[in-house]
């Protein structure tokens, strides 16, 4: 959970300020449109469900907008943060490659504007490659959503949560081009870790408003861990000189 509130941090860094504004505008004009858009729909909606209820009823409307409007918001933290990240992908990889070198002191290798560009196609497909992963066990996962209660929600949390820990944390490991099944064993290998940060990452996607900005901030937060906690599994010459020091309390958090 520290990471999260570590990227909060950090996308006030100077220096680093330039590289969050495109992947925040990107949420920002994505999920505007789609909030206005979805509305709409419901304001439809409810106005066809009004037709076949009688006069007596039609105070209905004022517990089903809020209803409309809730679902909306719970849809939109699920579906188009999803479609969010996959837009802004090479915008999110550039970000988590500053927010490293700003973190240990080291410029990537392959930087300026002809290395971002060459290395687009490759962060696209990494998100097929989420996406792939991703769709086949969210669709058995949804189906437990809607006929187990209790348990059905709980998994569908525990799920995405997982998911949202693998979107942000493989944007580190991918500009490090370490590969997508690799990563996904590194954080099984640490599954409190990982599971706070995606617990923390999809509460704050539910949070209205503050969940436009939410996509920076785990990327920030996730590029950090990287840099404390991962990088050295992967080669112990990325490890931050002046990585910081754990106490009881970081073991918890």
């Amino acid at each position: 959970m520290y990471y999260f509130f570590r990227g909060l941090s950090l996308i006030h860094t100077k220096g680093l300020k330039r590289f969050v504004l495109v992947p925040l505008s990107i949420n920002l004009v994505l999920f505007s449109f789609a909030f206005y858009f979805l509305l709409q729909q419901v304001n439809a909606l409810v106005a066809a469900v009004q037709q076949y209820l009688p006069s007596w009823l039609h105070w209905l409307e004022y517990l089903l907008i809020p209803l409309g409007v809730m679902t909306l918001v719970i849809g939109l933290a699920y579906s188009f943060t999803m479609v969010a990240n996959f837009i802004a992908a090479p915008f999110n990889g550039l970000l988590s490659e500053k927010v490293e070198a700003h973190l240990s002191g080291k410029t990537p290798a392959d930087t300026g504007i002809s290395g971002f560009f060459k290395d687009m196609p490759r962060m696209l497909g990494r998100e097929w490659q989420k996406l792939l992963y991703a769709l086949p066990r969210a669709i058995i996962l949804f189906i437990l959503f809607l006929f187990l209660p209790v348990i059905g929600p709980i998994l569908w949390f525990l799920f995405t949560s997982w998911l949202l820990a693998i979107q942000y944390v493989d944007y580190p490991y991918d500009n490090h081009k370490i590969d997508f099944r690799t990563m996904r064993q590194q954080l099984r290998n640490q599954p409190g870790n990982s599971f706070a940060f995606g617990v923390t990452v999809n509460v704050a996607c539910m949070i209205p408003l503050f969940n436009l900005f939410v996509m920076p901030i785990a990327v920030c937060g996730a590029t950090a861990m990287w840099v404390d906690r991962l990088a050295m599994q992967n080669d112990p010459a990325l490890k931050a000189p002046g990585a910081r020091a754990y106490n009881k309390l970081d073991k918890y958090c």
